[in-house]
C-alpha cells in the first residue's frame, strides 16, 4: 500500500516544484498578469497542492512519526496551506483612490484572478492630508503618509497609514498604496480577510516553533547526530579552488592636500548628504572602473575634470566594457574622453548611435555605446557644475541643497546667492595659477557656509569620520584575496595530510605505529593556529567594514546584492570560526566559500554605492527577514562544498567510503539549522509582506524559488522515505545539485527573472 502512495506522493511533490519553476520564467516572457491569472490563480493549481496535501497527510499518518517535532512541522504546513485557501477563496482585497476634500464611497475591487472591476464601500472616506516625508535636506523619501477620515452612518474615524504602518478598521486593514503627482490625492489599498489572516499566522508560528525545537529535541535525529563519534574527533576535508592599467603622461591634478580637503566638503548625492570624496570615488569608478588612477586618489580625479578638463580629455580613463562596442569602432579597453568628439567629423562621433539606441535599437553594440554616453554626460555635468550641490539654504525649517547653477530662491540674500554663483570662478583661478594657499582658504571658507546653512541635514562627525575610513580602504578586495590565498594553501595543506594519513594508516598496520611523527603533529596544529588568527582578523576587519556602512546608512546593510554578499560572508567567518575549534577543517573551508563570497561582490556586478533606504523597506522585520535566510544560504553553502570535496575524494581514491560518510554527516550537521532559517526567514518576510501591502504570498520569482529551494534540500532529510540518500555518493550528489536551486533563488532571480526581490 505504501509504496504506490509513496510513488504518488513523491510525483506531485516533483510536479508542484516543477509547475513552480516553470511559471517563474513564463513570468519573464508573458507578464505576471498572465501567470497570476493562468497558473497561480487557476484552480488546477490549488487542486494539485490540495491533492499534495491529501497525499502527504496520508502518508504521514500511515508512517506513524513519533516525534513531536515532526509532527508540528507538518501540522504547521498544513495548517499554513489552509489558511491560503481560506485567503484565495473568502478574501476580499482592493483600492481606493482619494482626493483631499473628496468623500468617496467607491473603489476597485480584484478577484481571485486579480482581475479588476468597481464597487461600492460600506462607508465613505475622505482625504484629509497626504505628505512625502524627505530624509532632512534630501530629496530622498523616507515615508508616505496618508491621513483620511471614515465616515460611517454619521460617526467619524481619523486613520492613518504609511510605509509599514497600517490602520484596522472592523475587519479590514488600510495600506499606503500610490499617491497624485499633484500630491493632493492618494491610493489606499485595503483587504478584508479575518479568518485566513489569523490561521496562517496560527501557522507561521507552530512552523517557528517547531523548526526551533527540531534543533534543541534530545531525542530528535540532530541531537542525535551531533553525538556521532565521527563529528566528536573532528573530521572534514574539504575542496575548491580558485585560480585565481593603462598607462599615460601624468595628469594636471591639485596636491593630494589640497584635493583631500576639497574632499571634505558635504554634497548632495544620490540623494543624501555625504563626503565629496564619496562623489569622486563614485565618480572615478564610474569612468575608470577603479577607486584611483594613474595613482592619483579620487580626489584629484574629480578635481583635475573640475579645474584642468582639456587636459584630462585626453586621459584614456573611459572604460569601455564590451567587446561589441570596441571590435567595432577598433578601439581599445580605454580611451580618452577626446576619442568621441572630431569636429570634421559632425562633432559627437557617439551621436548617431545614441540616437538610434533610444530609437529602439537596444542590441550589444548600441547598448554599450549608450553607457559610454552616459559617462560622458556625467563629465559634462560636473564641467558645467550641476552635479555639485554644495549650497545648503534653509528655510522656514527645510534644508534644501544647490548647485552653482541651480535656479537660487528669491529668499535667499543677495551676498549668499552671490558666493553661490562666484565661488567657482575664484576657485577656478587659483588652481589655474597653482595659489594652492588661497584655494585652501576658500574650501575653508565653503565648508563654513555648509556648516553654519546646513542645519539638521549634515550628517554626524561620527558618520562622516566612518564614512571617510571607508572609502579609503577597499575591504572587500582585500579581503576575497587574503580568504581566497588562504583558502587554496589550506586545501593543498589538507590534500598532503590526507595523504600522509592514508600512508600513517597503513604503516599503523604493518609496525604497529601511527606513522605520524611528533614534529609533523606539531606542525598540522601550528598550522591550524595560523590559519585560526587570519581567520579571526579577517573576521573582524569584515565586521568593521559592516559596521561603518551601518553607520553611514543608519540602516543594516542588508539591502542590496553587495551587502547580502558581504553578510553572507561574514556569517560564513563566523560560522568557521565558532565551528572551527571542533572541526578544523571547516576554517579552510571557511576562507575559501567567503573568499568566494566577497570576490562576486568585487568584481563589480553589484553596486556599492550607499544610498537611503526605499521607505518600504525600513522595516525591523526586513532586517530580521534577510538576515536568517542569508544565515541558511551560508550554511547550505557548506553543504555544497563538503558534497564538491567527497565526489572528488570518491574520484582520486579508492578508499574514500569513511571520509565521504563523515562529510555527509557534517552536511547534516548544517542542513538542519539551514533549513530551519531559511523557513523561519522565508515567513518572516511573509509577515512583513502583509504588514507592508496586505498580501503575505503575492507569488513574486524570489518567493517562489525560495520556496522551491526549501522544498528540495528537505528531502535530503527525508531518508526514511528516500532510502537512496542513504548511501554517501547519492547524498552528496543531491546536495550538490540542490545549491544550484540556491544560485537561482539569489543569482537567478536577480539578474535573469527580475521581480520585487530582484536587486541586481
Amino acid at each position: 500500500m505504501q509504496n504506490p502512495l509513496k510513488k504518488t506522493l513523491f510525483a506531485l511533490y516533483v510536479l508542484v516544484i516543477v509547475c513552480m519553476a516553470a511559471a517563474t520564467v513564463v513570468e519573464k516572457y508573458s507578464g505576471t498578469d498572465f501567470v497570476r491569472s493562468n497558473v497561480y490563480g487557476a484552480w488546477w493549481f490549488s487542486l494539485l497542492w490540495a491533492v499534495l496535501t491529501a497525499a502527504g497527510i496520508i502518508y504521514f499518518l500511515r508512517h506513524r512519526c513519533k516525534s513531536w517535532s515532526g509532527i508540528a512541522l507538518h501540522l504547521s504546513f498544513v495548517v499554513i496551506l489552509a489558511g491560503a485557501f481560506v485567503t484565495h477563496v473568502s478574501s476580499e482585497r482592493g483600492t481606493v483612490h482619494l482626493r483631499q476634500g473628496a468623500y468617496i464611497s467607491t473603489c476597485v475591487m480584484y478577484d481571485s484572478h486579480n482581475q479588476p472591476h468597481d464597487a461600492q464601500m460600506p462607508f465613505q472616506m475622505r482625504l484629509d492630508r497626504f505628505d512625502v516625508q524627505y530624509h532632512e535636506g534630501t530629496d530622498a523619501a523616507e515615508d508616505y503618509v496618508s491621513q483620511f477620515t471614515i465616515i460611517d452612518h454619521g460617526k467619524q474615524y481619523s486613520g492613518k497609514v504609511s510605509m509599514n504602518r497600517i490602520f484596522r478598521y472592523g475587519a479590514m486593514r488600510f495600506y499606503q498604496s500610490s499617491y497624485d503627482n499633484d500630491m493632493l490625492g492618494a491610493s489606499v489599498s485595503f483587504n478584508s480577510d479575518p479568518i485566513g489572516i489569523p490561521l496562517t499566522y496560527t501557522g507561521y508560528a507552530l512552523l517557528f516553533l517547531s523548526l526551533i525545537y527540531m534543533l534543541f529535541d534530545p531525542h530528535g535525529a540532530y541531537r542525535k547526530l551531533l553525538r556521532l563519534s565521527h563529528l566528536k574527533k573532528g573530521l572534514m576535508m574539504v575542496a575548491l579552488l580558485f585560480a585565481l592599467g593603462s598607462g599615460s603622461a601624468r595628469a594636471h591634478v591639485l596636491p593630494k592636500e589640497s584635493a583631500d580637503r576639497f574632499g571634505r566638503l558635504m554634497v548632495l548625492h544620490n540623494s543624501r548628504i555625504c563626503p565629496l570624496q564619496t562623489l569622486a570615488v563614485d565618480f572615478t569608478k564610474n569612468l575608470y572602473g577603479k577607486a584611483s588612477y594613474n595613482g592619483y586618489t579620487p580626489e584629484q580625479v574629480l578635481t583635475g575634470w573640475m579645474f584642468y578638463a582639456d587636459d584630462w580629455m585626453q586621459e584614456p580613463m573611459l572604460r569601455l566594457k564590451g567587446a561589441a562596442m570596441r571590435d567595432r569602432l577598433q578601439l581599445p579597453e580605454y580611451v580618452p574622453v577626446s576619442q568621441f568628439f572630431n569636429s570634421a567629423m559632425g562633432g559627437y562621433t557617439l551621436g548617431p548611435y545614441v540616437q538610434e539606441y533610444y530609437g529602439g535599437n537596444h542590441d550589444a553594440f548600441h547598448s554599450q555605446v549608450a553607457a559610454i554616453d552616459n559617462k560622458i554626460q556625467l563629465i559634462m555635468e560636473l564641467r558645467n557644475g550641476s552635479l555639485l550641490k554644495l549650497f545648503p539654504y534653509t528655510y522656514k525649517g527645510n534644508t534644501t541643497w544647490y548647485a552653482p547653477t541651480d535656479s537660487l530662491p528669491k529668499t535667499m540674500d543677495r551676498e549668499h546667492q552671490q558666493f553661490v554663483r562666484s565661488i567657482f570662478f575664484l576657485l577656478s583661478d587659483y588652481a589655474l595659477t597653482s595659489d594652492y594657499a588661497q584655494m585652501d582658504a576658500v574650501v575653508g571658507k565653503m565648508l563654513k557656509y555648509q556648516q553654519k546653512n546646513g542645519g539638521a541635514s549634515l550628517p554626524s562627525d561620527r558618520r562622516v569620520a566612518a564614512e571617510r575610513i571607508y572609502n579609503r580602504i577597499p575591504f572587500a578586495t582585500i579581503l576575497f584575496m587574503v580568504c581566497l590565498a588562504m583558502g587554496i594553501i589550506s586545501f593543498l595543506h589538507a590534500i598532503i595530510r590526507m595523504c600522509r594519513e592514508d600512508n600513517g594508516a597503513n604503516a599503523k598496520g604493518a609496525n604497529g605505529n601511527d606513522g605520524l611523527s611528533v614534529c609533523s603533529k606539531r606542525l598540522h596544529v601550528s598550522f591550524f593556529v595560523v590559519n585560526y588568527v587570519v581567520m579571526l582578523l579577517s573576521f573582524c576587519a569584515l565586521t568593521y567594514c559592516e559596521y561603518l556602512r551601518w553607520t553611514i546608512s543608519g540602516t543594516l546593510p542588508m539591502t542590496n546584492g553587495y551587502e547580502t554578499m558581504l553578510f553572507v560572508a561574514w556569517l560564513v567567518q563566523l560560522l568557521a570560526l565558532v565551528c572551527g575549534v571542533r572541526f578544523r577543517l571547516l576554517v579552510a573551508l571557511g576562507f575559501l566559500m567567503s573568499g568566494f563570497f566577497l570576490l562576486v561582490s568585487h568584481i563589480g556586478q553589484m553596486d556599492p554605492q550607499i544610498k537611503h533606504t526605499m521607505p518600504v523597506l525600513n522595516s525591523p522585520l526586513l532586517s530580521v527577514h534577510v538576515s536568517i535566510i542569508m544565515m541558511g544560504f551560508a550554511m547550505l553553502s557548506f553543504t555544497f562544498i563538503s558534497g564538491l570535496t567527497a565526489l572528488l575524494l570518491r574520484l582520486v581514491s579508492s578508499t574514500a567510503q569513511p571520509k565521504m560518510i563523515q562529510l555527509q554527516q557534517l552536511s547534516l550537521v548544517f542542513l538542519y539549522p539551514a533549513l530551519a532559517a531559511l523557513g523561519i526567514g522565508i515567513f518572516v518576510g511573509a509577515i512583513w509582506a502583509n504588514v507592508s501591502w496586505g498580501e503575505y504570498w503575492g507569488w513574486d520569482p524570489k518567493e517562489v524559488w525560495a520556496l522551491i529551494t526549501f522544498m528540495i534540500y528537505a528531502v535530503a532529510l527525508h531518508t526514511r522515505s528516500v532510502p537512496q540518500l542513504h548511501r554517501p555518493t547519492a547524498f552528496h550528489v543531491f546536495m550538490t545539485l540542490a545549491f544550484l536551486t540556491l544560485v537561482m533563488t539569489y543569482f537567478g532571480v536577480n539578474y535573469f527573472l527580475g521581480g520585487m526581490h530582484s536587486y541586481a
